[in-house]
């Protein structure tokens, strides 16, 4: 049965209502309005013309850009589960509770300082005269390029998303039921065939929630494209930013915006169902 509204839920529920249209509706509804605004003399006009959506659909370095940013999303979040999950499966399984404790503090702990300073860090050993190079040419390797490289980029992208891909699935492997993993020992089963077929799947819905997470914040970042990645290739955040200072185009900018925002969207919806499919099988049964 449904509970009625009482007043008292609808006041203690309106500070959050408030904080949703205040910083996320109003300013989304602002945005889709800007696309269709126009930019004449430098000066933007309140209009309702779509000869913004036209102009940017109609520019290959647009779909380029969209290539690039979605293929370096996918790839960080694919690189960041592998990565991330036998660490997540040593801690879930391996590690007493207090051992278990002291990792998750050191996980949290890189979110204690800026992203842009870890960023300007890599800079220091990634340069041709940096850390990594002076070590390499010690053993009489390098120096080999690696600032200004999609390599690069991809570093930043894990130093900003691994930790949080690795909590996230931590989360999920800890509240796994050991019955079943122990089950699959009593029948023979090895430990990589139960990793696959029992961890995997009971762990499904935290691993995609991980991985999709790792998308959302890879899809969307400026910092590592430039900083690490020298701005090639071009991604949607370096477009807006080239966008609007070309000629104040920032209605050309909100349409970017806006088919970022749409590309999550439709990416977290499809994961979140593929997260729950099995879930919804099985309940139906």
């Amino acid at each position: 049965m449904r509970r009625p509204i009482s007043l008292y839920g609808l006041t203690f529920s309106l500070p959050l209502l408030v904080w949703q249209l205040l910083f996320f509706v109003f300013p989304l509804v602002f945005l889709v309005a800007l696309s269709f605004w126009t930019v004449k003399n430098f000066t933007i006009r309140p209009d309702f013309n779509p000869v913004n959506w036209v102009t940017m659909f109609g520019k290959p370095v647009f779909w380029q850009a969209y290539g690039t940013t979605f293929g370096l999303a996918a790839a960080a979040s694919v690189l960041a589960s592998v990565v991330a999950f036998p660490c997540s499966y040593a801690i879930a399984f391996k590690l007493s509770d207090s051992a278990r404790r002291m990792a998750v503090f050191l996980m949290v702990i890189p979110f204690f300082t800026s992203y842009l300073v870890r960023v300007y860090s890599w800079q220091i050993f990634l340069s041709d005269a940096g850390i990594v190079n002076v070590m390499l040419g010690a053993v009489g390797l390098g120096p080999y390029p690696m600032l200004n490289t999609v390599g690069a980029t991809m570093v930043g992208y894990m130093t900003l998303a691994l930790p949080l891909v690795i909590l996230l699935q931590l989360f999920s492997l800890v509240f796994i039921d050991r019955t079943l993993i122990e089950a699959a020992h009593n029948m023979r089963c090895g430990r990589i065939r139960t990793v696959f077929e029992v961890v995997i799947p009971s762990a499904r819905v935290g691993l995609v929630i991980a991985a999709l997470f790792c998308f959302i914040l890879t899809f969307g970042d400026f910092v590592s494209p430039v900083y690490l990645g020298g701005g090639d290739p071009t991604t949607l955040s370096i477009l807006i930013t080239d966008t609007t200072k070309s000629g104040q185009q920032w209605p050309r900018a909100a349409v970017i915006a806006l088919t970022m925002i749409a590309t999550l969207l439709v990416v977290a919806f499809l994961s979140v169902r593929f997260a729950y499919a099995g879930q919804a099988k099985g309940s139906r049964t």
